[in-house]
């Protein structure tokens, strides 16, 4: 799941929802707990932005032994009519970087950090 944000006073951009379902995104076998202090929320608002989003249809979830894999519908639409037509796959595309951007950055930081150097 990576390191943990600094913490943040006043307003954001994203909603909690947006930014639990990109936790999953980015480790679909993640503990609440992970999630939760990743987000900066308790672990029972985890669980209840996981309950809402199972419930519409954008989430759901498959229990392997002590742990929850889950499963995003890509393809769902989002709800506000503002975002009409953008799906979880486009919203996802913004928000979660893939393994290849993690490596470029601590590539480019350890370069930049022995020029500096």
């Amino acid at each position: 799941m990576g390191a943990v944000p600094e913490p943040h006073t006043g307003w954001t951009f994203l909603t909690n929802h947006a930014r639990v379902l990109a936790a999953i995104a980015d480790d679909r076998n993640a503990r609440v707990r992970d999630i939760a202090a990743y987000c900066r929320l308790t672990e029972r608002a985890v669980q209840k932005i996981i309950a809402d989003l199972e419930h519409a249809g954008y989430l759901s979830h498959r229990r392997e032994g002590r742990t929850n894999t889950y499963r995003i519908e890509p393809d769902k639409v989002l709800r506000h009519p503002a975002e009409a037509g953008l799906t979880v796959a486009a919203l996802l595309a913004l928000l979660v970087r893939d393994e290849a951007d993690r490596g470029r950055e601590v590539a480019d930081s350890g370069a930049a950090a022995v020029a500096d150097g």
